[in-house]
């Protein structure tokens, strides 16, 4: 695996977002299926019912049901092709490496729960590059020894 992603990428890619343009180009340049653990699907489509909460009390944030349908038949559109492959991982080692990781970042950086496990996960899985758009989980995959393409 060469390419581990976090759920601002998948985001840009399953919906025209700030980023769309760069994530399409990137996605468009992997010559592997974008690889994901089921955490990262949790979060991914996590992350999309939430933005329906929210736009269902607030017209102007989030989006609506009809959107995440789209962007959920999508993602699993592509999983059926292999465009993106489950794969497993040790639980309990990624949880170790990212405690380490944490003792040595998170005082400094600011660095979430989540944002730590994805790139524990994406180091344990041996991936050389870290897709993602959010700064500070970029700062922590590149103090990981992770490649982060603009």
């Amino acid at each position: 695996m060469t390419h581990y992603a976090d759920t601002s990428f998948l985001c840009s890619i399953y919906r025209i977002q700030e980023h769309s343009t760069v994530a399409d180009v990137i996605r468009g340049s992997m010559d592997q299926p974008l690889h994901f653990t089921s955490l990262l699907e949790f979060e991914f489509l996590q992350a999309i019912e939430l933005q329906v909460w929210l736009h269902s009390r607030d017209k102007t944030k989030g989006y609506a049901r009809r959107e995440a349908d789209r962007m959920i038949a999508a993602w699993e559109r592509d999983i059926a092709t292999g465009i993106n492959r489950l794969v497993s991982f040790d639980m309990d080692a990624v949880l170790r490496h990212s405690r380490s990781v944490s003792s040595q970042t998170t005082a400094k950086g600011g660095h979430r729960t989540l944002d730590i496990f994805h790139v524990a996960t994406a180091v344990h899985l041996g991936a050389s590059k870290f897709l993602t758009f959010d700064a500070r989980q970029r700062a922590l995959a590149v103090h990981a020894g992770l490649e982060v393409p603009e």
